[in-house]
């Protein structure tokens, strides 16, 4: 993006650049086309001339990007900060009525994370991950699966039975893979292709079979008695169950494969 101005001096020409731009002048580069001159008696003749130019960062078309479609879904003119570093950008959105743009379980927040993504990756041959946030969902929203983990763990370990999760994108999955790996007696790894990949949580031990109590149940249904013959058989595998825990964006749309390989050293012994 380059543009010319002209001032009666090269500072006021280089703040009207930063204006123009909406950013500040240390991120525009400079070129001096014309300097007013001196002439008779000092006066000073003429007008300062410059190019501006600037070539925003990821982060900042990402943030640009986010700031309009905001503005068309009705929201004040949000503020976004941005922290940048190698590989990708962290967005914070703020403002009045703001969190709004979270949506029931993430959904919507998920949403324009997403697109914003594919926005500034566009034509790009390195992934720029975008990290979106509002008003501390991200935190609140870890702590939350935190303790579904250590809950889903504990009833894996009583039951002996495999627990599947619903969906969930890459970095809610690592958070599970992470909880659970901090957990004696169970395990997690991930099933299915995106954006149906969702994790599943196994018991490391063999729930021992009680002969006194006859079995796992000692009466019911008239199909008793071929459950237990089931459940004695080693090549028997119970019946994953489903819980559902909640519907996120990543259920209608797939996501970019490196994201899923984002600080994968942290976790590099769980498959997620």
């Amino acid at each position: 993006m380059k543009q010319t101005f002209t001032a009666k001096t090269v500072e006021e020409a280089v703040s009207a650049a930063s204006e123009a731009f909406k950013v500040s002048a240390e991120k525009i580069k400079v070129t001096v086309l014309e300097e007013p001159k001196k002439g008779f008696l000092g006066i000073v003749k003429g007008e300062a001339k410059i190019e501006a130019e600037y070539e925003p960062s990821k982060g900042e078309i990402a943030a640009d990007y986010i700031s309009k479609v905001m503005t068309v879904m009705g929201f004040e003119t949000p503020q976004i900060s941005v922290e940048e570093n190698e590989s990708g950008a962290a967005l914070v959105i703020s403002g009045n009525g703001a969190e709004g743009i979270i949506g029931k379980r993430g959904e919507v927040i998920d949403a324009v994370q997403y697109l914003s993504s594919l926005v500034c990756n566009k034509n790009s041959k390195d992934y720029y991950r975008i990290s979106l946030d509002c008003g501390g969902f991200r935190a609140k929203r870890k702590v939350q699966l935190e303790e579904l983990a250590k809950k889903i763990a504990a009833n894996v370990k009583k039951s002996g039975r495999t627990t599947a999760l619903e969906p969930m994108n890459p970095y809610e999955r690592r958070i599970i893979h992470a909880a659970v790996s901090e957990i004696e007696g169970v395990t997690s790894r991930s099933v299915g292709e995106e954006p149906y990949r969702k994790v599943l949580i196994s018991s490391t031990e063999k729930k021992p079979y009680n002969s006194e109590k006859g079995g796992f149940r000692k009466s019911g249904s008239r199909n008793d008695g071929e459950k237990r013959s089931r459940r004695r058989d080693e090549n028997y595998t119970p019946q994953r169950k489903e819980f559902d825990i909640s519907s996120s964006f990543e259920k209608d749309y797939k996501r970019p494969k490196p994201e899923d390989e984002m600080e994968s050293g942290l976790y590099s012994k769980i498959e997620v």
